[in-house]
């Protein structure tokens, strides 16, 4: 599918990675990990063809289509959004266009003639062509991805220059699901989802027909769905032949091993060395001495590189607070027609830590603004508890940070006087290293004045803290550092975010808002909450089943017991001669996946064995037969499909 050769990329003295190959599979799954700045976001546009690497090559077929989205940076404007995501299928749309004019073209040709003859043929290939992209299923494709990315209906029409930041990936993000792409390049994609879309999103890739290459900070995601992880450090990239758990197993194996080799490797120089210094004045001994210099110079030296690690923060000691730090009661909001919620209760005691989920637009910042104190409700009382100290983090803080002050001068000047000799230190772990900390604010991104944002909440001492999205622009070293110290946090917290992995370990509560019903409090973490939202949805399906067999039901009310049982026989035997032999196929069918599965990951495995990989001829085998095992599991999957959804029909019909 694509194969990365030799590639070099290096701005001035700093090498970002060198002699980079890999090659990229039908469906594989890869994750690229490493710190801010190690490089992957770079290799993803060299795929891209959006920079040119300063050397080697990345080989494609012709047929090849290489999708690509960004972390940020799309505006789209001038166009309603559902014609930008319909341009996807314009490749699709111009196959109709050029039949219908070749049609005409035919009407003015002898039938007779070998012209005729060509052009129909050729209309004959596009047809077959229109016809395998079944152009049927645009309008329902659209409105699907569109509605599980949380479009609404009456957005359809909007100008795409209407739509935030966020929106505007989503944009981005639905057109190329839309196409489809043999290979999709995903540079950090649920930044700007809810829980809902991402998790629409996530049952998406896990179907999506090509190859994925993805960044993302979101572990819980890389662990589901890749199968291989590419790690950039120091200007090195790694394979290891799994997702990012078992990557960062490995990786501490790896390290265990050579930090072994090198204390193994020093203790025979340091033997070595001590030979000659003993014996280099002995005539007798000149000869071994020779050999064991050039012994010495011959040694391959192991060097241990430095750790990407962190210093581990601690909040400042928060003053203490009353048991109950804030509260709503009997709370009104709304914004014109829309109710956020009505009669709404609400209150946080001391040492509570609750996430806040919900789609977009649900009022998960309308309700932080109105605990904070920031807005009040329309109608109800909002009360802070007895000397709660609050704290908020939010996008828009960023944009009230003074442009001409360096990022160490904004920090320290928000730091109390425990924190402010930890300032640099403190914006280190949060992707500020080196010089970084002496630009001026006015020059940095978005991303970067977030967390200089976040940074300047943190070093301030408080009881009760608001976070809303706090993990969007970190990476995973600055995700542990922040979950680390929320652990530690003996104050009461409030956390708007999507990250379960980093949300699982800190929260007891999870609060949900959804538009149309009030806000709902569930007595868990994350993972609790989604459970229990898949319980809610198969109880709902349970309860809107089709009512039991007519004819069953009608017999039992006539009290014609005869009949009753003659027509439960019946379906007794339609049970076992259609039933039967679907669900046994369908066992079969799914032991015969895990089994593709299991030796396409043995052959992952193989492939990434060095001596495997130097071979061309073992790793092209190799290939073959991962692509061989790769059709297979696609008919399987495909007949697995088909034989569930037979089961349900044929069950729906039985009254089941």
């Amino acid at each position: 599918m694509l194969a990365i050769q030799n590639l070099h990329v290096e701005y001035g003295a700093r090498v970002l990675f060198k002699d980079l190959s890999f090659t990229v599979l039908t469906k594989e799954r890869i994750a690229f990990a490493g710190h801010n700045g190690a490089g992957k976001s770079t290799l993803m546009k060299c795929i891209a063809n959006i920079i040119e690497p300063s050397g080697g090559q990345i080989v494609k077929p012709k047929h090849c289509q290489i999708g690509y989205l960004p972390q940020e940076g799309i505006h789209i404007k001038g166009i309603s959004l559902w014609d930008e995501v319909e341009s996807a299928f314009a490749e699709t749309q111009s196959l109709q266009q050029d039949i219908d004019e070749l049609s005409e073209q035919l009407k003015q040709l002898d039938p007779r003639s070998a012209p005729y003859s060509d052009l129909l043929h050729e209309i004959g290939d596009l047809e077959l062509k229109l016809h395998d992209a079944d152009p049927g299923r645009i309008k329902p494709k659209i409105e699907s991805v569109l509605a599980g990315l949380g479009f609404k209906r009456s957005d359809f029409t909007r100008d795409c220059g209407e739509f935030s930041g966020g929106w505007q990936m989503r944009i981005a993000l639905t057109k190329l699901l839309l196409q489809q792409p043999e290979v999709l390049l995903l540079d950090e994609p649920t930044n700007h989802l809810d829980i809902d879309s991402q998790k629409w999103m996530e049952n998406y890739l896990v179907n999506y027909p090509g190859a994925i290459l993805i960044i993302s900070h979101d572990l819980a995601l890389l662990d589901m769905l890749t199968t291989r992880t590419i790690a950039f450090h120091h200007g090195r990239a790694e394979e290891y032949a799994g997702n990012y758990s078992f990557y960062m197993k490995e990786s501490a194996l790896r390290k265990e091993i050579l930090v072994k080799q090198y204390k193994a490797q020093q203790r025979e120089i340091k033997q070595t060395q001590e030979f000659i210094d003993r014996f280099r004045s002995k005539a007798t001994k000149a000869k071994q001495v020779q050999s064991r210099i050039k012994q010495l110079e011959k040694i391959e030296l192991i060097t241990i590189e430095d750790d990407d690690s962190v210093m581990n923060f601690r909040f400042p000691e928060p003053p203490a607070s009353g048991h109950s730090v804030a509260m709503l009661e009997r709370a009104d909001k709304a914004y014109g027609n829309i109710s956020i919620f009505k009669d709404f209760n609400f209150e946080i005691t001391r040492g509570e830590h609750i996430a806040i989920v919900g789609p977009n637009g649900a009022g998960k910042s309308t309700f932080c603004r109105l605990i904070t104190g920031q807005e009040a409700p329309d109608a109800g009382t909002y009360t802070l508890g007895h000397k709660a100290a609050v704290s908020f983090f939010s996008q828009n803080h960023a944009d009230e940070l003074d442009a001409t002050l360096t990022v160490l001068d904004c920090v320290e000047r928000a730091a109390s006087r425990e924190m402010a000799p930890h300032a640099r230190n403190l914006l280190g772990c949060f992707l500020f290293r080196g010089d970084d900390v002496f630009k001026r604010i006015g020059v940095l991104s978005g991303g970067e004045r977030s967390r200089v944002a976040l940074v300047c909440m943190l070093v301030r001492p408080a009881n009760f803290l608001i976070l809303d999205e706090p993990t969007n622009h970190l990476d995973i070293q600055s995700q542990e550092v922040l979950q680390n110290a929320l652990k530690d946090y003996p104050g009461s917290f409030l956390i708007v975010s999507h990250n379960r992995s980093f949300l699982d370990s800190i929260v007891t509560k999870t609060l949900e808002f959804r538009q149309g019903r009030p806000p709902r409090m569930y007595a868990g973490n994350i993972s609790y909450y989604l459970e229990k939202c898949e319980e809610e949805k198969q109880a709902e399906a349970v309860k809107n089943k089709t009512a039991p067999n007519t004819q069953t039901a009608g017999a039992a009310a006539s009290g014609n017991r005869k009949q009753q049982r003659k027509l439960e026989a019946e379906q007794r035997r339609k049970r076992k001669e259609i039933l039967g032999p679907l669900q046994k196929e369908l066992e079969t069918t799914e032991e015969n996946i895990s089994e593709f599965e299991a030796a396409q990951a043995a052959l992952t495995q193989h492939m990434s064995e060095p001596e495997v990989a130097a071979d061309a001829e073992k790793l092209q085998q190799a290939s073959h037969a991962y692509q061989a095992l790769g059709e297979k599991l696609e008919h399987a999957y495909t007949r697995w499909d088909q034989l569930n959804t037979k089961i349900e029909q044929v069950s729906e019909e039985l009254g089941e």
